[in-house]
C-alpha cells in the first residue's frame, strides 16, 4: 500500500522525536513549550486569509497541521492518545453534533442548527461530569482579548442579557468615555486602566451589534496606519524623530491624502 502524505508526516514527526537519532530541539519540546507556536500558527493562517494569499494559506495550514501532529506525537509517547485518536474523536463529534445531516433530526434553518449544536454541547459536558454552571461556560481564558470579549457578550445575549438595538450601545460608549475622562483627571493609573478596559469592552459590544468582527476591524485599522506611516518614512529621508510635531502632522495628513 502506498504511503499517504499524512502517514509520511506522522513518520517524519516520530523520527524528529526519536531520542537517539532525532532533532535535539524537537526532542526537548513538550505540550507547554509547543502551545505558543500553535497559537502563533493559527494567527498566521488568519493573516493569509485576510490577505487572500492562497499559496501562503496552503503553507500556513500545513504549519498548523504540524502543530496537531506534534502534540499528538508527544501524547503518543506518554501513552495518552495518538493522532488517529484525535481524528476519531473529531469525526465522532462532527457526526454527533450534526444529527440533521447524519441522523433523523431535521433542522428547519440555521438558527435551529445553532440551538441544536449548543444543546448537544451541554449534553457532552454533562456526560463528562462538567455540569452546565453558567451561560458563559466554554470561553477559553487564553483567547485573544477582543475575541473573548465578543464571545462572552454573545453568550450573555443568548439568555436575553443584551441591548435591544444599536443606539443604547452607542450611548454607553459615550458614558464609558466620560468615566475614562474622570479617571484621567484623577490620575489614578489603576482606575484609568479599569475605565479604558470598559471602553474597549463596550466598543466590542458595539461592533457585535453592528455585525462587524472587532478583530478584523482592528486589523484593518492597524494595516491602514502602517501603510500611511511607511509612506511618511518614504517621503521623508531624514529620521522621523528629527522632525518637529508640526512637520510630522503635515506629513501624516499628506500620507492620508495620498492614500485616498
Amino acid at each position: 500500500m502506498p504511503t499517504t502524505p499524512i502517514t509520511r508526516l506522522l513518520e517524519i514527526m516520530a523520527q524528529l522525536r526519536d531520542p537517539e537519532s532525532g532533532c535535539p530541539w524537537d526532542i526537548k519540546q513538550d505540550f507547554d513549550s509547543i502551545a505558543p507556536y500553535t497559537i502563533e500558527e493559527a494567527f498566521e493562517v488568519a493573516e493569509a486569509i485576510a490577505q487572500r494569499d492562497y499559496p501562503e494559506l496552503k503553507e500556513e495550514l500545513g504549519d498548523l497541521l504540524l502543530q496537531v501532529v506534534f502534540h499528538s506525537q508527544i501524547a503518543r509517547e506518554q501513552g495518552l492518545f495518538d493522532f488517529n485518536d484525535v481524528v476519531q474523536v473529531l469525526c465522532d463529534k462532527m457526526v454527533r453534533r450534526h444529527p440533521h445531516v447524519f441522523g433523523d433530526d431535521p433542522a428547519a434553518d440555521e438558527q435551529a442548527v445553532k440551538a441544536n449544536w449548543e444543546q448537544i454541547k451541554q449534553q457532552e459536558r454533562a456526560s463528562k461530569g462538567r455540569d452546565h454552571d453558567s451561560a458563559l461556560d466554554g470561553v477559553p481564558a487564553g483567547m485573544p482579548a477582543l475575541q473573548r470579549a465578543a464571545k462572552i457578550q454573545k453568550k450573555a445575549a443568548k439568555v436575553g442579557f443584551d441591548w435591544p438595538e444599536v443606539a443604547p450601545v452607542r450611548e454607553q460608549v459615550n458614558l464609558e468615555l466620560a468615566e475614562l475622562d474622570e479617571a484621567l483627571q484623577n490620575g489614578h493609573k489603576e482606575a484609568i486602566e479599569d475605565e479604558l478596559g470598559d471602553v474597549i469592552f463596550t466598543l466590542v459590544n458595539l461592533s457585535r451589534h453592528l455585525k462587524i468582527d472587532p478583530e478584523q476591524a482592528l486589523r484593518k485599522a492597524s494595516a491602514k496606519f502602517e501603510k500611511r506611516f511607511r509612506a511618511m518614512e518614504r517621503d521623508h529621508p531624514e529620521p522621523l524623530d528629527s522632525l518637529d510635531p508640526e512637520t510630522l502632522e503635515l506629513a501624516w495628513q499628506a500620507a492620508k491624502k495620498n492614500a485616498r
